[in-house]
């Protein structure tokens, strides 16, 4: 009989799901899972500065006998500080989470594939200088090329990982192809059989069991399960396959058998009494979002809330809407409109493609709406002339004439920052496009300059996605 892993994933995906999990209850959730006797305990990234380091602290001493895993994104600036908080624990492990789909390294990591590989290598070598156990989980890495994958996995154990997790996030395959993926990696990567090689199966097709089992038939030791979390393997699922059918796989656990049933219904009751959309609680209008957040509102509320607004950030950037947002949060209650600002503020903030030199508008009651704007473009001066319906459209359109493409305009905002006949204007733009929305702001004391320069700003964030 071999003995499978068993990593519980919970505290980890609980963070970035609409779930309010308090310091108390997720305590709670580590001592149960001690007394199952899971081998691994998974925990989030540590986004929210000292309280997450504090639970970090808290736990490792009621998970002695566990090895606790810290997530990590594919950051170094967060490496030192997840070194330190782990060291406290008695079996630490830090878990490497790196995206290696072509559509999550654009979106979620903004870096080209060479760039990929070079931090993992980068990173796998510091936490293992530092005396670390170290996991490198592929984020959707059934859907990666398979020879950028198979040189991600070959780089990453040549670095010194541990572990070596691929992860089905898009959950698009069947079980049959679960196995063959496996047998696949092994044949192609014979460095594998030096590592202890893991499974990540989502449920998003309701065969997240039946992948599982196929993956252990494949040869993958390590299996990641949640409890309460949809999309994920069930913790209680993969117990009852084990104790129903262990012995024909020729597979074992560590997991108390006898109080398995019991302990997985506490969790699970935990979890799912506090995974209810926090934000819900604040909406008296779900039309119009006329919601009002405060400081003591977590991430997890202030991610639902820059969801329903329609935008899709990566970690770093909800890390940074979050930060701008509570120094914002201690003088005023936070509206839909000033989160917008905040996301366009602080969200993916990069190096401009686009600088506005100059606009002239001409418009009135009794002529047609026309606009010139001249920017430069990596430093070349660039020009566009256009009519529209009013002057703000005739700018717009005299950009995209400059920029050569249609972007869909999802919403425009002009708001009075100063009082009198001066007042300067903020501006809000949101374009969408490839089906993602991006926010810009500009400030002036013209209310078409304030427009133009969000627009412009908003145009600069597409231009660096769709070039990184």
């Amino acid at each position: 009989m071999k003995k499978a892993v068993v990593a519980d994933a919970t505290l980890r995906v609980c963070d970035p799901v609409e779930c309010t999990l308090g310091f108390k209850e997720k305590i709670e959730i580590v001592k149960h899972l001690d007394r199952l006797c899971v081998d691994v305990i998974e925990t989030a990234p540590l986004l929210n500065g000292k309280s997450d380091v504090l639970l970090l602290h808290t736990i490792a001493p009621l998970a002695a006998n566990r090895t606790l895993s810290c997530a990590l994104p594919l950051d170094e600036t967060l490496l030192d500080d997840t070194l330190k908080a782990i060291s406290k624990a008695a079996k630490p492990r830090i878990n490497v989470i790196a995206p290696v789909s072509t559509v999550q390294m654009e979106y979620h990591c903004h870096q080209k594939p060479a760039a990929v590989l070079e931090k993992i290598s980068a990173i796998v070598s510091k936490i293992k200088a530092a005396g670390v156990e170290t996991e490198v989980s592929f984020a959707d890495a059934t859907r990666a090329e398979k020879e950028f994958l198979n040189s991600a996995v070959s780089g990453a154990i040549s670095a010194g990982a541990d572990v070596i997790t691929v992860c089905d996030s898009a959950g698009l395959l069947f079980p049959g192809e679960m196995h063959d993926f496996i047998t696949g990696l092994k044949n192609n990567i014979p460095e594998l059989k030096n590592v202890v090689l893991s499974v990540e199966c989502s449920d998003e097709l309701h065969m997240a069991s039946a992948c599982a089992v196929a993956c252990l038939r494949a040869g993958a030791q390590q299996i990641k399960t949640a409890v309460g979390i949809a999309g994920k393997l069930d913790l209680g699922d993969l117990a009852d396959i084990i104790n129903a059918k262990g012995a024909e796989l020729g597979v074992t656990t560590s997991l108390n058998r006898d109080a398995c049933g019991k302990i997985v219904a506490q969790i699970n009751g935990i979890v799912c009494g506090k995974n209810i959309p926090a934000l819900e609680k604040k909406l008296t209008d779900s039309r119009d979002n006329s919601w009002k957040l405060s400081s003591s509102d977590n991430m997890s509320v202030i991610g639902e809330a820059v969801k329903k607004l329609g935008y899709e950030l990566s970690a770093d950037d909800l890390a940074n809407v979050y930060e701008e947002f509570q120094r914002i949060a201690q003088k005023k209650e936070v509206g839909s409109k000033d989160l917008d600002a905040i996301v366009a503020t602080a969200a993916m903030q990069v190096p401009p493609t686009y600088t506005l030199k100059s606009f002239v508008i001409n418009s009135g009651n009794i002529i047609t709406s026309m606009a010139h704007v001249v920017m430069l473009k990596n430093g070349v001066e660039v020009q566009g002339f256009s009519t529209g319906d009013g002057p703000i459209d005739a700018a717009f359109i005299a950009i995209e004439n400059i920029v050569g493409r249609h972007f869909e305009l999802d919403d425009f905002q002009i708001t009075a920052v100063t009082e009198g006949r001066e007042a300067v204007g903020s501006s809000i733009v949101k374009l969408r496009a490839d089906g993602k929305l991006y926010s810009g702001k500009g400030i002036s004391t013209d209310i078409i300059g304030a427009g133009v320069r969000a627009y412009v700003d908003a145009l600069n964030k597409i231009c660096y996605e769709e070039n990184n």
